[in-house]
């Protein structure tokens, strides 16, 4: 389950305790971030107990209205719970820039639900842009047609790429920022406008809103990147499959971690060359042990 709430937390200590508390509770495991400015979780557990888990959540008179967005699991996809206290709840790195208030973040973009980005595309044609909100490897199984994707390794990248002048020629086109379910995208489309872009728009929810109602028979592409491990859903049976294997080039949309434990880096897979070696590793890694 994936939530996040932009709302003044006056204790976040105290919001801290009690999500361990209710976490360990109903045996749920996954992340929390919790800030000054709101709370940012994705946790997994039983049905029955998730459930609990967002009555309990309900009680806390600002946690009330979450968006909360579900996908089906195994049960093992988070190995342990996470929770801490930070000075953003989704880190581009610019806590100063960040106002919140009870009804939420200041200054973002103008929110589309799905049908309403469809509707501006339909209205607008290739005018509109779609700008991706995640880091480049994110995107690699999954984005938008012909989404902007930066050269983005972390979060924080995103505030020199939209400084670095190479999307200047955008500021005056309408842009739909997107993430996987909404928090980043609304955070980034307060630095696009804050840096001179004229009209912003976010996707409300996210892919997984926008997935939900249209799978991959509307502007969406491919599968989308989860913070688990699972490492990516699909919105139908038959999905689009977008990126390449970074053994042999051909197509996948299978990411691995690399065997090497001194390495932490994510790349894609195909199954005949995850076939052919017990051992999985990045290609950075098999050009030094060659």
């Amino acid at each position: 389950m994936l939530f996040y709430k932009f709302t003044p937390i006056a204790d976040p200590e105290a919001i801290r305790l009690w999500q361990r508390a209710l976490c360990e509770r109903f045996k749920l495991n996954g992340r929390i971030i919790i800030s000054k400015d709101g709370i940012n979780g994705t946790v997994g557990g039983s049905m029955t107990n998730v459930k609990k888990y967002i009555r309990g959540m309900k009680q806390f008179a600002p946690f009330k209205e979450i968006d909360f967005k579900w996908s089906e699991g195994v049960g093992d996809e988070f190995p342990r719970l996470v929770i801490r206290v930070r000075d953003e709840i989704v880190t581009f790195g610019k806590p100063d820039e960040i106002i919140v208030n009870q009804d939420g973040i200041v200054g973002g973009g103008a929110r589309l639900k799905p049908h309403e980005v469809n509707e501006l595309v339909a209205q607008r044609g290739d005018e509109v842009v779609f700008f991706d909100g995640r880091s480049a490897h994110e995107a690699r199984i999954g984005k938008f047609k012909n989404a902007v994707v930066t050269e983005t390794a972390t979060t924080p990248d995103f505030v020199s790429e939209l400084e670095s002048g190479k999307y200047d020629h955008l500021k005056d086109k309408p842009i739909v920022t997107y993430c996987t379910g909404g928090i980043r995208c609304e955070v980034l489309s307060v630095l696009m406008k804050n840096r001179g872009f004229n009209e912003v728009y976010q996707l409300e929810g996210g892919i997984v809103r926008y997935g939900e109602e249209f799978a991959d028979s509307s502007l969406w592409e491919g599968s989308l990147y989860v913070f688990d491990k699972r490492l990516k859903i699909d919105f139908s049976e038959n999905p689009q499959v977008l990126g390449k294997c970074d053994y042999c080039g051909s197509s996948t949309n299978e990411f691995h971690d690399c065997a090497n434990l001194d390495c932490r880096c994510l790349f894609l897979v195909c199954h005949d060359c995850a076939e052919k070696t017990s051992r999985i590793i990045c290609p950075s890694c098999l050009a030094t042990t060659s």
